[in-house]
């Protein structure tokens, strides 16, 4: 099987069960299906922070999920949500900085940290979008379809069409013309969102296009960890797609834009 077929054949199969489980299982099994995502996310990114110690890679996994626990067990306020999901667009803000000023020297500790920024605040968002009614499953199908959207456009766009690279430091095949393409259809996929939500066209296209520019943020700042650790990929979890860590980054960086936007759009209220 070739390496585009084996990438389209898991993704269509991840696909399928994840909108399953968000479509036509209790919400509480959708959060319970993202808390062991993003625990398994951890497990990965703790090879950046302890590659050769499973000890410390296991303790901080289970610190990471021991977070998300109190977080389901005992969900923030919404001004207390709020500010976690704000204090994430500040980090994925300083993030691209970042990712602009790559190659730079990288300390364990901040990698740890970094993990926490990474992978807590979406939870807090998801859990709140799932937990808010009938609306709240569609909303997140709609979120994962603006990131999975960018992610084929840019793919597809970047092969036909890429010239002019965005961050070669950090990821050498990503170029602007990638960029566009990602853009052009996600918005599509807002637009089609609005239409099957029942939702104002034209500021849920505007907030397709700012969640999908944000998720490729994400996706730039794990390439800029991984390049850092020298790995490829952060595991071989999802034939043709690498690990769980290399299918969640681009959502955890749209989580707090979308769930932000849509509240301020009055499209959303968890």
């Amino acid at each position: 099987m070739g390496k585009l077929l084996q990438r389209v054949v898991t993704g269509v199969i991840l696909a399928g069960l994840v909108l399953g489980v968000l479509l036509y299982l209790p919400p509480a099994v959708a959060t319970g299906g993202v808390a062991l995502f993003l625990v398994v996310a951890a497990w990965e990114w703790a090879a950046f922070v302890a590659p050769r110690s499973v000890a410390a890679r296991g303790a901080y996994t289970a610190a990471v999920a021991g977070l998300v626990l109190l977080v389901a067990l005992l969900p923030p306020t919404a001004a207390v949500r709020d500010a976690i999901l704000l204090g994430a667009l500040v980090w994925w803000a300083f993030a691209f900085g970042w990712v602009l000023r790559f190659p730079t020297p990288i300390g364990t500790p901040v990698i740890a940290i970094v993990g926490l920024l990474v992978l807590l605040p979406p939870f807090v968002g998801l859990e709140a979008l799932l937990a808010s009614g009938t609306r709240g499953a569609p909303l997140v199908v709609l979120l994962l379809a603006i990131v999975w959207a960018a992610d084929i456009g840019a793919f597809f766009a970047g092969r036909r069409f890429g010239r002019v690279r965005l961050a070669p430091a950090v990821s050498p095949g990503k170029t602007w013309e990638g960029v566009g393409g990602g853009l052009v259809a996600a918005g599509f996929a807002g637009a089609a969102g609005a239409v099957l939500l029942g939702l104002p066209a034209l500021p849920a296209v505007a907030a397709a296009l700012a969640v999908a520019a944000i998720s490729i943020v994400g996706d730039l700042t794990e390439s800029m960890f991984k390049r850092h650790a020298g790995v490829k990929d952060s595991g071989s979890l999802f034939p043709g797609h690498g690990g769980v860590l290399d299918r969640v980054d681009s959502i955890a960086a749209a989580v707090p834009l979308f769930v932000i936007l849509f509240q301020w759009l009055g499209l959303a209220r968890p």
